[in-house]
């Protein structure tokens, strides 16, 4: 297996202290603080160790409280907020220094049959039709900060690949993703963006595992599209960001080493905040997971 996976797999391995505490490592991915996607997998796993293992995670409701110290480990503690016959709910509190920085409501669920309904895929090009490694666009990395230009160019776990507006869309100087719905400029252009991801090798037939990865990788590029509109300022190095809050919602299983779609958008920002909000399309089309998230934008003088 790919050695940045092995890495990865290491981190969503926990140490448990008791029953309901767990411990695990951190990683400096280049950014000032613990990457939110860890945070989240390593919460989601903890709580999945205290369920039987026929529920499976079907929600997630997150804060990010304090900024995570990468070179420290997180305490995990879980209270058994309630197990029933066909959901269980949990509460993970994340702990370092002796302070909450992070907190999450998690629900399983038996797997149970009932009516379906989605919205329906994009119509987007093949992965294999994209060029490998194009977010940010080359463009977005000529005008960055070169501290911000090594955070991007640091290898990760996962591959993406940007789907670019189609011809005849709005056009914006991002390069940037057409919201696929009508012809409505570069406005409206700068508000969405659709990549495909997927894992960089072969991982474990594991559901439980596969939801925690997709949990980790649904933190990458997510608030990015709320800065998409303001792109000048957001690459300039004269802003800050910081993830308030994560939302997830898995409507089917999902395999994280097979090419899915993330698309996503940013219906408003305001009061010195982003929303934005992804849904996830497995390569058959079926929408295996929404996502939804705001974040801390500020702008220096």
């Amino acid at each position: 297996m790919d050695a940045r996976l092995v890495e990865l797999l290491r981190l969503l391995q926990l140490e448990r202290l008791e029953n309901d505490l767990f411990r695990g490592a951190s990683r400096d991915v280049g950014a000032p603080q613990v990457f939110g996607g860890q945070v989240l997998g390593q919460a989601l796993r903890a709580a999945y160790a205290t369920v039987d293992s026929v529920h499976r995670a079907h929600s997630l409701h997150a804060y990010f409280l304090k900024r995570g110290d990468f070179d420290a480990p997180i305490v995990y503690f879980v209270d058994r907020s309630r197990d029933g016959h066909s959901f269980s709910n949990r509460r993970v509190t994340a702990i370092q220094h002796g302070e909450q920085i992070f907190h999450m409501a998690a629900s399983f669920q038996v797997p149970q049959p009932g009516v379906e309904h989605q919205l329906p895929m994009p119509s987007v090009p093949p992965p294999e039709a994209l060029a490998a490694g194009a977010l940010p666009t080359q463009a977005e990395l000529e005008v960055m900060p070169e501290k911000m230009r090594e955070y991007y160019r640091r290898e990760r776990p996962f591959e993406f690949r940007l789907v670019p507006e189609p011809v005849g869309g709005g056009t914006d100087d991002t390069g940037g993703a057409d919201d696929g719905e009508d012809d409505t400029g570069a406005e409206d252009d700068a508000m969405a963006q659709r990549v495909w991801v997927r894992a960089v090798d072969r991982l474990p037939d594991d559901d439980a595992l596969h939801r925690c990865l997709l949990a980790y990788a649904s933190d990458f590029h997510l608030l990015r599209t709320a800065t998409r509109p303001h792109a000048a300022l957001f690459t300039s190095g004269r802003r800050f960001l910081a993830s308030i809050d994560h939302a997830m919602w898995f409507h089917w299983p999902v395999r994280v080493d097979e090419w899915f779609l993330y698309a996503t958008d940013s219906p408003s920002a305001s009061g010195a905040r982003g929303f934005a909000r992804g849904s996830v399309f497995a390569r058959d089309g079926r929408l295996v997971a929404s996502t939804a998230q705001e974040g801390l934008m500020r702008v220096s003088a």
